[in-house]
């Protein structure tokens, strides 16, 4: 079919479904509603679809296309739930219990006949992460369903109102006074919750030492304890904060928006606090092998269960500023002096990269010369996967990875995709020619045909396609929380396997093959000369679009499916 995606952003879940649907062979185009009713029109006129699909809608679709065309809109809630907040009251009520709403559009917001409805579990997660995960498995799923359901032209949508099992409750938005925490009164539990239900958007709004901020994040912490409210410790850009019974820590703030001033936007705590308000608050530094074994946050952890290494690391939103990739770089030299036969990469669940870090970029003061950095960091950290043929390295995406974050990826040996990840493996829609090496590893896994494609088209691809463009090795079926589980079982296969040896060994021969053809060296300075110039060029488009996208503002790409305009000149790698 012909289908049309309407979003108000092109993110995670919108791109999961446009490439579930792309993957089942329906003809998929997206239009942002975001750039107006109009735009949806235009969209609506030029497609002509069988259609129309809403993954994700902060407005209402226009009444003559939704009259005239039939729509489905996704509602992270089951039936009878209704209300713009669904997802953050149920985090904050504290249920286990959720589900997604494949509903048809009408005039009343989220109240029009069900084609399908997937329930799943809510898991003690962030917003965002179970957004990314457990809601965009079921709205996959339901997605699907309805699709499929309404392509056999015989199934007949249930009015939620005639559902016995449907609880009909409109729910008004979540605000900010619902989401302020007592510190004197709340508990660690209710603290994480309230943290937990706004991340990442709209964050909680508080004071922090003499600062209105917005809190991003929640992790307890087992040892650190203080009087309620107090900012106890750092630790690599967080913050921990008492509460009444323990203490939380806190990766990210956002500072309160300025009247007439420019969108404001995450980063970590300590860089929006500044060194004169954290005076006297001590960094409390832990260890990435004692991290894995305590309830304390950390973004890296590492344990070794006999001949497996697992080195896991998650940041905020994916992305790795210049420090975090000089850490990993750290950990992963020491996981490397461990008798391991298997180094597993990755989170256990969410996110697994997504290149360097544009918020940290566009905060400094030399953007161009952090962006230089940022990157020369993060190829230090691909180089050092891709020189080690001691052992197998495994990289195993339990999330979305996009751009350099992908390259990392597949500087490994294999890469293992759980099945709900998705891959943004080019650069071009940031302006960017891109560097980590992909003109080594991209052609070497996908051909030069498919490498050109995929950088030039720069469309998201699933975990299932990018097994088949040879991007993965490896599909895994597992839930969200049963992910970390499942690749520790197949890392322990793997090391038992009587052929690991002779995989090393073709391996090392392999490396020593490509040196000889095309030293590494030699991409590494090709492709920085490019960024280079790129970073040091005040004209050049990644910059405003660096800026808009950290900033959440509207890029001019109504349909950002088109080709994008050219924003370098692609050379064959």
């Amino acid at each position: 079919m012909e289908i049309l995606l309407v979003a108000s952003a092109f993110n995670s879940l919108t791109q999961r479904v446009y490439a579930e649907l792309s993957d089942r062979r329906h003809r998929v185009e997206v239009v942002l509603a975001t750039h107006g009713d109009d735009e949806v029109r235009r969209a609506v006129r030029d497609v002509r679809p069988d259609l129309v699909v809403a993954p994700i809608l902060r407005t209402a679709l226009p009444k003559d296309v939704w009259t005239e065309h039939t729509c489905l809109v996704v509602h992270p809630g089951p039936p009878g739930d209704r209300g713009p907040s669904s997802l953050d009251w149920a985090i904050a009520g504290g249920g286990t219990r959720w589900g997604v709403t494949v509903l048809q559009a009408e005039e009343d917001m989220d109240a029009g006949p069900v084609w399908a409805s997937v329930p799943f579990d809510v898991v003690p997660a962030g917003k965002s992460d179970l957004y990314r995960n457990e809601v965009a498995d079921a709205a996959v799923a339901a997605v699907l369903l309805a699709v499929e359901r309404y392509a056999g032209g015989t199934y007949e949508p249930r009015p939620q109102d005639d559902d016995p099992d449907a609880d009909v409750t409109w729910r008004p938005a979540f605000r900010q006074e619902q989401r302020r925490i007592d510190w004197d009164t709340d508990t660690t539990a209710t603290v994480l919750r309230k943290l937990r239900a706004a991340d990442s958007r709209p964050g909680v709004l508080d004071e922090l030492c003499g600062a209105e901020v917005f809190l991003h994040g929640g992790h307890p912490e087992d040892r650190l304890r203080g009087s309620p409210g107090e900012l106890l410790a750092t630790r690599t850009g967080a913050v921990c904060r008492a509460t009444r019974d323990g203490a939380v820590w806190i990766p990210e703030l956002r500072a309160r928006r300025r009247p007439g001033g420019p969108p404001t936007f995450r980063l970590p705590a300590t860089h929006v606090l500044g060194p004169r308000r954290l005076a006297g608050v001590p960094e409390a530094p832990v260890a990435p092998e004692l991290a894995a074994g305590r309830r304390t946050w950390s973004d890296i952890h590492y344990r070794q269960d006999h001949d497996v290494g697992f080195l896991r690391f998650s940041f905020p939103g994916g992305a790795m500023s210049t420090g975090q990739c000089r850490r990993l770089l750290d950990a992963y030299r020491h996981a490397l002096t461990r008798p391991t036969r298997v180094l597993v990469l990755g989170g256990a669940r969410d996110f697994f990269s997504n290149g360097i870090h544009l918020n940290v970029i566009e905060a400094a003061t030399d953007p161009a010369a952090e962006s230089w950095a940022n990157l020369n960091a993060m190829d230090d950290l691909v180089e050092a996967v891709l020189r080690t043929t001691d052992r197998l390295v495994v990289a195993a995406l339990a999330g979305n990875a996009a751009a350099g974050g992908v390259m990392l990826a597949l500087a490994a040996d294999q890469v293992w995709c759980r099945a709900g990840a998705v891959l943004n493996p080019h650069y071009r829609r940031m302006g960017l020619y891109g560097s980590e090496f992909w003109t080594y590893t991209l052609p070497h896994r996908a051909g030069p045909a498919t490498t050109e494609r995929l950088m030039t088209e720069a469309l998201p691809v699933s975990a299932a396609t990018a097994v088949r463009l040879g991007l993965a090795d490896r599909l895994v079926t597992a839930s969200p929380q049963d992910f970390a589980a499942e690749t520790e079982r197949l890392a322990a296969q793997l090391a038992r396997s009587p052929d690991l040896d002779r995989a090393v060994t073709a391996k090392q021969a392999r490396r020593a093959r490509h040196e000889a053809d095309r030293p590494l060296d030699d991409h590494r300075r090709a492709e920085l000369a490019e960024m280079h110039r790129i970073f040091f060029d005040p004209h050049a488009p990644y910059h405003a679009l660096r800026s808009a996208f950290v900033r959440k503002q509207a890029d001019g790409s109504p349909r950002p499916l088109t080709a994008p305009r050219t924003l370098y000149t692609p050379r064959r790698p």
